[in-house]
């Protein structure tokens, strides 16, 4: 028997990322809504009612809002939005959190999806503070570079076709995946964090410079890899890189965008005696949004968390 899915929201970008991942898979049976009945709370609430699991493709208030009118308690809900990622009765939805992470959210009736720029970051530092290779008090700052889909349809409109350059935004250091990057890295500080888009569809990369004289004495490029070998030895869209890895790189550069439509990330530690810089590069359609939530959705509903998301790991 198919699971039956409801998507609140497919129309947008996420939501359509979702409905194309999910729709060719037999294990899966996709509750549709028309067009006209999207606002109609009578009919969303049947679909939320029929379905095993709904996945919340919403601005942030409309899912609050969503949640109260709609949702049952014994409905299975994913939030795509920011909404519930650091509160107390939702799980994060990052498998590769913690060893016990997963268990958390296979048994959660409430799971909220990561942010791109957060899965980046918690990925990066998470198992190095934990390690103590960088202090709980040690202020960070990370950069971020995404295609402009990250932005939505508003942006993709304004970009796409267009010859605008790489832009910084959130300038005033009050971008919405703070809260979350700040609760799960272990960290005690919030990373003074300034993000880009840049004149590309889609891919992400996230870098975290360090000096090595702020971090633990036993800080090295080959401490860090080994700690994230360990950390994400059993973590099968986590591909860790060896120090200084030449060979990943085109004419010393890092492309963005070599894991798109997967939902695999890379971790890269480069730099010198004196500096190291930590990268995160993956799709930010992928597992920074939607490819994590079929992962999400795939332990939620028990099943292999690597279901429907089998591309080919060659890096």
């Amino acid at each position: 028997m198919a699971f039956r899915v409801f998507i609140d929201g497919q129309a947008g970008t996420t939501g359509l990322q979702i409905l194309s991942r999910l729709s060719w898979r037999d294990d899966i049976e996709l509750i549709s809504i028309e067009d006209s009945d999207r606002k109609n709370s009578a009919r969303r609430a049947q679909c939320y009612a029929d379905a095993d699991l709904v996945i919340l493709c919403l601005p942030d208030k409309a899912s609050i809002e969503a949640l109260e009118e709609l949702a049952d308690a014994k409905t299975k809900i994913l939030d795509a939005s920011s909404a519930f990622r650091i509160h107390p009765d939702w799980v994060y939805g990052l498998p590769e959190l913690s060893s016990s992470q997963q268990a958390l959210i296979r048994t959660s009736y409430r799971v909220a999806n990561p942010g791109c720029y957060a899965t980046g970051y918690i990925l990066s530092v998470q198992p190095l503070i934990q390690a103590k290779l960088i202090g709980v008090e040690t202020p960070l700052s990370v950069q971020g570079l995404s295609g402009y889909s990250g932005g939505g349809k508003q942006a993709i409109q304004q970009w796409e076709n267009s010859c605008l350059p790489t832009q910084p935004y959130a300038l005033t250091l009050d971008h919405k995946h703070l809260p979350e990057m700040l609760r799960y890295s272990g960290s005690n500080v919030a990373p003074l964090f300034s993000p880009a888009i840049a004149n590309y569809h889609a891919g992400m990369i996230v870098q975290i410079p360090l000096a090595h004289e702020v971090c633990s004495t036993q800080f090295s490029r080959e401490a860090v890899y080994d700690v994230w070998c360990e950390h994400y030895q059993d973590s099968p869209f986590i591909t860790v890189h060896a120090p200084n890895d030449k060979s990943a790189l085109d004419d010393g550069r890092l492309s963005p965008t070599a894991r798109n439509n997967t939902n695999y990330l890379d971790l890269f530690v480069f730099g010198n005696s004196d500096q190291s810089i930590l990268l995160a590069r993956f799709d930010n359609l992928g597992k920074g949004a939607s490819g994590a939530a079929v992962q999400n959705l795939n332990l939620m509903l028990g099943l292999e968390q690597t279901l429907g998301l089998e591309h080919t790991n060659d890096s």
